[in-house]
């Protein structure tokens, strides 16, 4: 995909300029990372400083709590991917904004498609709202699973929690589907 704001190479988006302000307070596009045929794939909603830096989402303490609660579900990072509903950090890691999100929209559906997990997990308020089209009481909801069609490809998206809102016990518990202590991760 090309057009004159932006552009992709497979599942990477190597330029885009199609929100200034993003632009401007990046250092860097952060693209998904981890398997092109990974089973479950994670979204988070934008990259904070330390994943500008690094070049990567998720990394930090956010992204160690991620790392711990992949662990307890005898899951490595290496195993899944991880990606953003928006590439570029925004200023003052602020949430991303409805047009910036809009903009990055067409990079994460084609990244999802393309890597056409079993599982998409929403990691927090952000990416839930954005990948559902819909509001989202995510405490409430986290450990469901909705079915959604993105760009006309149906997937299944669990909610959870953001691994920031959690510690890894928390983000191991909303998992748990019906109290048997079973982990909706546990199949995929």
């Amino acid at each position: 995909m090309s057009d004159d704001t932006g552009h992709m190479d497979g599942l990477a988006v190597i330029e885009c300029e199609r929100c200034p302000e993003l632009c401007e307070s990046r250092s860097r596009i952060v693209n998904g990372t981890g398997p092109d045929d990974a089973d479950l794939l994670f979204v988070g909603e934008a990259p904070g400083e330390h994943e500008d830096k690094g070049g990567e989402p998720f990394v930090g303490r956010s992204g160690s709590v991620l790392d711990d609660a992949l662990g307890e579900h005898g899951l490595k990072r290496e195993a899944v991917r991880i990606t953003n509903c928006v590439r570029c950090r925004p200023p003052e890691n602020r949430d991303p904004h409805k047009g910036e999100l809009d903009n990055c929209r067409e990079y994460l559906e084609r990244e999802i498609n393309g890597v056409d997990p079993e599982l998409v997990i929403t990691l927090g308020k952000v990416p839930t709202e954005h990948l559902l089209e819909r509001d989202a009481a995510v405490t409430k909801e986290a450990g469901t699973i909705e079915d959604t069609r993105l760009d006309g490809t149906a997937h299944r998206v669990l909610i959870c929690v953001h691994p920031a809102a959690a510690t890894a016990a928390a983000v191991a518990g909303v998992a748990e589907s019906d109290g048997s202590g079973q982990s909706r991760l546990d199949g995929f």
